[in-house]
């Protein structure tokens, strides 16, 4: 590793502390998250998607919760993630048709997920292919679609296995957003960003070979 691979990792890890106390700090989340849920709901691409997965939120990522019951009387069908691993031992993210909101306990790091001893039961379990749009949270993002996780890569591989047509839709805070977004070569691109401001069109899948994205170009 180089001098400047060392420096753009802890340039990164500078980014996502700042990028976790400022969505700690935010005010109001509960109804700046309903904004923005609303946004999204409003969005052509979730009203004509038949299987739309969501996050559950945790800690102060934007709140999600509130809006499910209301997903789920809607008529699609919804996907929601668990954090498992691969055959290699890998990070993953399973995917749970989740039909009531009773399926769910508190599980790893606290987040709402299916009973480990239901994981892979047939016919609840979804293939990411299966996925019309998708609902991605994140520590940070770009205006252009960039986006900064939590380091352990289990959306990163889930965003690579989805259809090229499925929308990738980010949702999180106006305080969220940076200037420069350092992102790897393997980073996804968001084809939107919504806040509880506005929805911002991101620059989709494809992924720029600058070190950084700087939403001034835009």
């Amino acid at each position: 590793m180089t001098a400047n691979d060392l420096e753009l990792i802890e340039r990164k890890q500078q980014m996502r502390r700042a990028a976790y106390d400022a969505r700690n700090a935010q005010q109001d989340k509960d109804r700046l998250s309903e904004l923005a849920i609303a946004r999204f709901v409003a969005l052509p691409e979730y009203q004509h998607a038949q299987t739309a997965m969501w996050y559950l939120d945790c800690r102060s990522e934007l709140r999600t919760r509130h809006a499910l019951p209301a997903a789920l009387a809607n008529g699609k069908r919804i996907v929601v993630p668990y954090c498992t691993v691969d055959d290699q031992g890998q990070n993953k993210l399973g995917l749970w048709w989740l039909e009531t909101m009773d399926e769910l306990i508190v599980g790893k790091w606290k987040i709402l997920e299916p009973p480990r001893e239901r994981w892979g039961e047939p016919g609840k379990e979804v293939d990411p292919g299966d996925l019309d749009i998708v609902m991605v949270p994140g520590v940070g993002f770009s205006r252009q679609g960039a986006r900064m996780g939590n380091g352990q890569g289990y959306y990163d591989r889930l965003l690579q296995q989805v259809r090229p047509d499925c929308p990738l839709v980010a949702v999180c805070y106006e305080s969220q957003l940076f200037d420069d977004l350092i992102v790897a070569p393997h980073d996804v691109f968001m084809d939107k960003v919504i806040t509880e401001q506005t929805v911002y069109q991101g620059s989709g899948s494809r992924t720029p070979s600058a070190s950084s994205v700087s939403d001034r170009d835009t």
